[in-house]
This record gives structure tokens, C-alpha cells and sequence, in this order.
């Protein structure tokens, strides 16, 4: 998909805006300058009002349904269920390796969320850290700096780790496991929506739209439907993993909990990107590798959706893609104009990572995360699909050894957690979606 040529906005907004205090400092007439302003304003809000209101594709909507029951039979063939039932001991190991590697994978990509390729290798070599990072960073700049007002900086790093430190990312895995609790594999998106209001404090792009939709009275149903430009963004896929986890094995099922949850704040492909990795890592915890998994999530989701197509591309190219400058730049000329939290771009990166780590954990998210784009979302998904696959066992202690047993959150009444209590929660919840029919 070729994109349409955008003019540089910001600088044309900054321009009128510094401008227009220039002339305010020089004595211009202060209700021309305001008559300007808003004269700028409403033509901006005209623009965006034009073309909100211009025509999708109708056969393109056809292959990109948000209805579940279209979206079933559009997909292609797949084992749908691959566990009849559930081996506490298998499942246990590659659960716990699941979750460790998706907080690893976002722990390693979080000081360097969406820098650029080049000012990720200039930091290392600055700090004297391997790049692809190996382990945690040895330093991070802004040190005492609270994300989320919580977890400072530094204890992202290897020397500060003490217990998994708060993000967003993992935080919806939390809040897939609270949603299960309070409402059973039944849950509907309405179910989903009042956990949200209940559990979640704010939220970015997709999901804060939702939120704050919900709280101004629409219905959970419809939420992502008003002033939502990002509803095909990442904020649906980093809520994959915990259906995954609760249905270990039956990919359809988790695909469909992901459905329900991220009917929520996203559409089409936004909504597809969660039910695929869903999936993918559902099927994680049966496969001997972590593409046999890509593999299989990909029957969940439409066959002829631009993220499927997307995702096929990349396990097509995957084995000329040998590092993370090859992945970076096959993604950044298939993907020309798209914003780097979008949900395919993303994905694609996700599965040259867990192609060119293969079996070893380490370079799995070492790699990932070393591609730069939204690589604390994608190295935490590949973490997940690689710990399912390998188990707890297969993953270097160093990547777990500090977490303490803790894991930090922002979560309304729920600002930590013990990570054997989570793990067990998980087990409980699984063992009960397993009993359905």
C-alpha cells in the first residue's frame, strides 16, 4: 500500500503558532491575528471532517469484517483446538516462561521505545553495552525519571532490576487475567468495558479513546467508533498474550477472547492483530517452533485482511532476514508511510525476530528489540511466543533472577503482584476454560 505524500503539519503548526506570538510581540492587531487562528483551526477541522466522511472500499470491507461471525468464515483452515486437555506440569513450565519472557522482552525494549536504530547503537557504545543488547541495559539516560509515575528508569536496567517493572504492556496482560476472574470465559465486550472503567487509570491512543468514551456514557459496543483514527494501531495486539495463556492450546478460543476484548478500542486489522497473536500464542505452548505457531494464529484471522497478507510476506522473506538491520529495512520499504505503531508493521517485525533468534531466547528479544519501531511492544510478544515455546527452563536465568517474585502495576487496587500467585491465577483460570465444551 502506497501512501499519499503528507506535508510536514507540525512544522506548519508551529509555524503559525510562532508567528503569530511573533506578531503579538511586535504590536500587530491582536483580533487579526485571532481571526487567523481560527480561520487556520476551522479549516483544519473541515479537512478532517471531509475525509472521515469519504467512502471506504466495499470489497475491501467485505475481506476486512469487524463482525465475528463474518470473520469466521473468512478464515482459512486450522486446528482450532490442539490440547483436548491440559498437562499441569508442560503447561506450568512454558507458562512461567511465557509471562518471563514477555516481561523480559518489554523490560529490555522500554529505555529505548522507538529510538531510531542509529541512537540505539550510539548508546551502547557509549555505555560500553553489546548491541544487539544481550542483557539489560547497563544505563539509561533520565535515570530517576518515574515511568507510568511509578517504576524510576533506572530499574530497567541490569544493575537497578528489582522485581518486573510497571508498563502498560504488561499491564493489559494483567488485566486479561482480571477480566477472566470477574466474569468467567463468557465475558462480552460489555463485560470488558466495565473492567476497564474499573481497573485502568488511563490509557494511550486507542485505548484512552475507548476509556474516556466509556466514562462519557457510550456504550462499550461502540466505543472505538468515535474519534478514533488509531483503531488499526498496536494497542490491541500488546493485549494478546493473557487469552493465550488462558487458553493454552485452542488458538480458536483464544482468538476469540482477544476478539471480545479488543472489539473494545479497535477495528479491522487493529482487532485481527490481537486475535493473531492470540493465537499464536496459544498454539506456542504445542509447537516445537515458534513460526509452526505464526503459522498457525494466521488460520484465526481473515485469509485475504492486509495483516494476513502482511504476515505472509514476512514468513515468505524471513529466510533471506538475517539480522535486525535487514529486518528493519525490509520493513521500512514494504511499509512506506505507515505509522510505526501500527499494527502490521509491528507484527512483521515480530516475526523476523522470533525467526532470527530461532531456539535461543536471548537473541530472540536481543534482535527484536535491536529493530527499533514500537520494540518494547514487539520484543514482549516475541518474549511470550518463545518462552511458550522453549519453557522456563530453556530461558538464562540472568533475565529473571531479579525479578524477585514481584511484578509492579498501575492497576486501580492492584499495584503489585506476586509473579508465582499471577502464575498460578493463570493456571486456575486455564484448567476452567479447558472444562468447557
Amino acid at each position: 500500500m502506497s501512501y499519499p505524500a503528507f506535508p510536514d503539519f507540525n512544522k506548519k503548526i508551529e509555524y503559525l503558532t510562532e508567528y503569530a506570538r511573533l506578531k503579538h510581540e511586535y504590536g500587530a492587531d491582536p483580533g487579526c491575528i485571532a481571526r487567523e487562528i481560527n480561520a487556520a483551526a476551522s479549516a483544519l477541522e473541515v479537512a478532517i471532517k471531509k475525509i472521515i466522511e469519504l467512502e471506504n472500499c466495499k470489497e475491501l470491507r467485505k475481506k476486512e469484517p469487524d463482525d465475528y461471525g463474518e470473520i469466521l468464515k473468512l478464515r482459512p483452515d486450522g486446528p482450532r483446538r490442539i490440547w483436548l486437555s491440559i498437562d499441569e506440569k508442560v503447561f506450568a513450565d512454558k507458562l512461567a516462561g511465557a509471562f518471563i519472557g514477555r516481561a523480559a522482552g518489554c523490560t529490555l525494549g522500554a529505555p529505548v521505545e522507538f529510538w531510531s536504530v542509529e541512537a540505539m547503537e550510539s548508546w551502547a557504545a557509549h555505555v560500553g553495552d553489546a548491541f544487539p543488547p544481550t542483557d539489560y541495559w547497563s544505563a539509561v539516560p533520565y535515570p530517576f525519571h518515574k515511568r507510568y509515575g511509578k517504576s524510576p528508569c533506572s530499574a530497567y536496567t541490569r544493575g537497578g532490576l528489582d522485581g518486573i517493572p510497571v508498563d502498560d504492556d504488561l499491564a493489559y496482560t494483567l488485566l486479561g487475567l482480571l477480566i477472566m476472574e470477574d466474569y468467567g470465559p463468557d465475558f462480552s465486550i460489555a463485560d470488558a468495558g466495565a473492567a476497564w472503567l474499573k481497573y485502568l487509570p488511563y490509557a494511550c491512543t486507542a485505548e484512552d479513546v475507548a476509556l474516556r468514551n466509556m466514562r462519557n456514557g457510550i456504550a462499550a459496543e461502540d466505543a472505538a467508533d468515535f474519534e478514533n483514527p488509531y483503531c488499526q494501531w498496536i494497542g490491541a495486539d500488546i493485549r494478546s498474550d493473557p487469552w493465550g495463556y488462558l487458553a493454552p492450546g485452542w488458538p480458536e478460543k483464544a482468538a476469540e477472547f482477544a476478539y471480545r476484548d479488543a472489539y473494545l478500542s479497535h477495528r479491522r486489522n487493529g482487532v485481527y492483530g490481537e486475535m493473531f497473536f492470540s493465537a499464536v500464542i496459544s498454539a506456542a505452548f504445542t509447537t516445537a517452533n515458534s513460526l509452526d505457531a505464526v503459522k498457525i494464529g494466521l488460520t484465526e484471522i481473515p485469509a485475504e485482511c492486509a495483516l494476513y497478507k502482511d504476515v505472509e510476506w514476512a514468513l515468505d522473506a524471513e529466510g533471506s532476514i538475517k539480522n535486525y538491520k535487514k529486518a528493519r529495512s525490509a520493513v521500512d520499504k514494504r511499509f512506506e508511510g505507515q505509522s510505526g505503531v501500527h499494527t502490521n508493521l509491528n507484527a512483521c517485525l515480530t516475526v523476523f525476530g522470533l525467526s532470527i533468534g530461532g531456539g535461543d531466547f536471548t537473541k530472540v528479544i536481543s534482535e527484536t528489540v535491536a529493530m527499533g519501531q514500537d520494540n518494547d511492544c514487539t520484543a514482549a510478544t516475541a518474549g511470550s511466543v518463545a518462552g511458550a515455546v522453549l519453557g522456563k527452563d530453556a530461558i538464562p536465568k540472568y533475565w529473571y533472577k531479579n525479578f524477585n517474585n514481584k511484578v509492579e502495576s498501575y492497576l486501580i487496587g492492584n499495584d503489585s503482584f506476586a509473579l508465582d500467585g499471577l502464575l498460578a491465577r493463570f493456571e486456575k483460570q486455564a484448567k476452567l476454560v479447558h472444562s468447557m465444551k
